[in-house]
């Protein structure tokens, strides 16, 4: 508690303010990447599926053509 009120050090008030200017500039960029990333990658992962379940269709086309 003592060092709080040690003089040059920022109070209560300031170290709020830089924790709100660190979040802004920090964790908004952060978050909009992560958010961009999972949006892309979502969109890949729709990709994969289809090329999988093309590939399912195919096997089970070739099994129809053998009976």
């Amino acid at each position: 508690m003592a060092l709080l009120l040690v003089a040059g050090l920022p109070g209560t008030t300031e170290l709020i303010v830089m924790v709100m200017v660190l979040a802004m500039y920090v964790g908004l960029p952060a978050a909009g990447m992560i958010l961009i990333y999972n949006f892309l990658d979502g969109k890949r992962g729709y990709e994969k599926r289809i090329s999988e379940l093309e590939s399912q269709v195919e096997t089970l086309e070739s099994k129809l053509s053998e009976e």
